[in-house]
């Protein structure tokens, strides 16, 4: 039988160890400057010289070490007439938007929100104040921190409908689809809020915006709560209004509806750290999805249920749980070295190290990694993935190939461990790092609808595909190409059927 408060067994791990954090959160590769360097050289021009023509072009640079790609439009060689356009999978070297929320250096490991470095917000904000500067710009007064948490705390009861919603799916269905389905969910039950039905200047009023924020920031916990006992067979505790926010979550984890249950204030401080490292990342797969959908004039909550999607993603935000699958496989400390050699053969996949953007440690990974190694590793410390984990990090690093490469741990590579020392299963982990995201994408979504650069999204294409065909009728053609459907062999369940039907 489960015990009243099944949080106990992790808060046991834990007590009295968060409060005494003795982290560096000054240790970071940046020097101090007083004025930002100028992006790419700053502003000037380009001299472009077209060796097919002969043809000489000039180019402005932004301030922002940017050019204008209508620009290259101009640069013409025959052909199709058409000019120039630029070729970037995964667009790694294209900047698409403006924007003032977030800025990285990867080189240097640099990770500020408005301005502020990561290492002072963890060390000394908390979830809502660090999700009101992302936000809006600004560290809130203190009045206007109050008004900020009444208004979320007062918008995180789930409507029925959307109760219902997850009632229905199945028991195992994983934590990240339920949580895509609530947020879908919700748009259904705010139709005034959808500009498909309220007409497509709705957003235009900062009431109507900010009430879709609160209401998603107050949301989503819950729903997230209602995905973690999904499997359980239990429902969450209701939403306590008294509680701060990484506290009302894990109250609702493990109050098992009992008002006087209290989480431990350490964890609770524990899990505010980890949302605060998660809260915003800039222009990553899943906030660019925010922005990709919402160009298209699409309610808020199906454009942030597309950007958990991608989330949802082994490559991003699923990559903390592909790291602790990779660890059950490794499975014991002798299999490192085959592991490391696999990896090198590209017969084995590495989650966890290296990153699209930092080439320096993450900084994030940096402040979870002391609060891993010195307050939760030593506690959990017979776990034998903890000690693969610690052991794989340290033939990485000691490695030419990891370090020529600077492939360094990231931060899904120790969230995970922190997760699973906190009592978490591995498919929960993606969603504890959606819930903080929530407030990035929002940012995002509410940037986007002022930028007077914003107009619905269209990549171009470098088309490669036949170039005509005619057409001819099913009984004059034959089969043609290699691509085809694939074999799909029918199901014991359906041939059981159909020797219903054909037995006679």
């Amino acid at each position: 039988m489960e015990s009243a408060h099944p949080a106990q067994s992790r808060l046991a791990v834990l007590t009295g160890q968060f409060g005494n954090m003795t982290l560096d959160r000054n240790n970071t590769a940046a020097v101090e400057e007083s004025e930002r360097p100028a992006p790419g050289g700053g502003r000037g021009t380009l001299t472009v010289v077209d060796n097919r023509t002969g043809k000489k072009y000039t180019l402005e640079t932004s301030e922002g070490g940017t050019i204008n790609a209508q620009l290259l439009k101009q640069i013409k060689a025959g052909g199709d007439g058409v000019g120039l356009r630029t070729y970037d999978p995964g667009y790694t070297n294209t900047t698409a938007v403006i924007s003032r929320i977030s800025f990285i250096d990867g080189e240097k490991g640099i990770l500020r929100y408005r301005g502020y470095p990561i290492e002072e917000l963890a060390a000394q904000s908390n979830m809502m104040e660090t999700a009101y500067l992302v936000l809006y710009g600004s560290l809130p007064s203190t009045s206007q921190l109050a008004t900020f948490r009444e208004a979320v705390s007062r918008h995180s009861a789930l409507p029925t409908e959307v109760v219902r919603v997850i009632d229905a799916m199945p028991h195992d269905a994983h934590p990240m689809g339920v949580l895509m389905t609530g947020i879908c969910a919700l748009s259904t039950v705010h139709p005034e809020a959808n500009p498909a039905l309220a007409g497509q200047g709705v957003y235009k009023s900062r009431e109507m915006q900010d009430k879709q924020i609160v209401r998603l920031l107050g949301k989503v916990p819950t729903l997230a709560a209602l995905a973690y006992h999904k499997s359980t067979g239990r429902r969450p505790a209701p939403p306590n209004q008294r509680l701060d926010y990484a506290e009302n979550f894990l109250y609702m984890l493990d109050g098992d509806k009992a008002p006087t249950y209290r989480p431990n204030p350490r964890l609770a401080r524990a899990m505010d750290i980890m949302f605060i490292l998660h809260a915003e990342h800039e222009m990553n797969c899943s906030t660019a999805a925010v922005r990709h959908l919402a160009s298209s004039g699409v309610d808020v909550y199906t454009a942030v249920a597309g950007a958990v999607g991608a989330l949802y993603g082994p490559l991003h935000g699923g990559a903390n749980e592909a790291v602790l699958r990779m660890l059950a496989r490794i499975g014991t400390v002798d299999n490192i070295p085959a592991f490391i050699a696999g990896v090198k053969n590209k017969k084995e996949k590495l989650f966890g190290f290296g990153h699209r953007v930092y080439r320096n440690f993450d900084p994030r990974a940096t402040i979870i990694k002391d609060v891993a190694e010195k307050e939760v590793f030593p506690l959990v410390g017979v776990d034998p993935l903890i000690e693969v984990a610690k052991a794989l990090q340290d033939a990485a690093l000691s490695d030419e190939y990891f370090v020529s490469r600077k492939l360094y741990p990231n931060v899904d590579f120790y969230s995970g461990l922190v997760y699973r020392a906190l009592g978490f299963p591995p498919q929960f982990f993606t969603v504890l790092f959606a819930i903080p995201r929530i407030v990035g994408y929002c940012a995002h979504w509410r940037e986007s609808l002022v930028d007077p650069d914003t107009k619905i999204i269209r990549p171009q294409q470098d088309y490669k595909g036949v170039w005509l065909r005619h057409y001819r009728d099913v009984s004059g053609r034959q089969a043609e190409g290699t691509d085809t459907l694939a074999k799909l062999p029918p199901s014991n369940a359906y041939n059981r059927r159909v020797a219903g039907d054909n037995w006679q």
